[in-house]
């Protein structure tokens, strides 16, 4: 199968390829809904040394920086209590924690969760967290132009491998939340 974007050496539909993917991204694509079949979510095979997107656009393609997106973990604080979340933005823009977020989670403060709690809580590794398999709890906070592309290239779940997404897919995860200028 070739690739919908990008130029990668091999790419498999997701469902034809649960064991490349840690469990909760498995489960998700095996338990997959929405009006975007699974099979339209597509795993490539990447270097992990080349996993961060400076160095990955750098080796894969310039073009893909306009088409890849990040996925932060934040934390909202208000009263003593914390509010996990999670952000997806363009990579070439970076999450508004102080001002979309803080308002979105009605935080009195807001701050990136150190990356112990962002692992321990996605049972994914850092560098390749991803909003699919999320914990169904959690608001999945997503700018609107990552929506708005035919495709978007996301973290898998570990830093080994990617996933090329319908950028409409997100707008239908458990606890999406479409939202103008969350990616400044």
């Amino acid at each position: 199968m070739r690739a919908p974007i990008g130029d990668f050496d091999q790419a498999t539909p997701a469902p034809d390829c649960l064991d490349e993917l840690i469990r909760p991204v498995a489960d998700a694509v095996r338990h997959w809904r929405g009006s975007v079949p699974a099979d339209q979510i597509v795993y490539v095979e990447t270097d992990p040394q080349w996993a961060d997107t400076a160095v990955f656009v750098d080796h894969y393609g310039r073009d893909l920086l306009e088409r890849s997106a990040n996925c932060v973990v934040v934390a909202g604080k208000r009263g003593g209590e914390s509010r996990l979340a999670a952000c997806l933005v363009l990579s070439a823009t970076r999450v508004d924690v102080n001002g979309v977020v803080r308002r979105q989670l009605d935080a009195r403060k807001a701050s990136f969760a150190p990356m112990d709690v962002a692992t321990g809580e996605t049972g994914m590794e850092y560098g390749g967290i991803t909003p699919i398999g999320l914990p169904e709890s959690w608001p999945v906070l997503i700018d609107s132009a990552v929506v708005d592309l035919p495709y978007v290239l996301v973290g898998s779940g570990r830093r080994r491998g990617k996933l090329l997404v319908p950028g409409k897919a997100f707008a239908e995860l458990p606890g999406a939340v479409v939202l103008e200028n969350l990616g400044v």
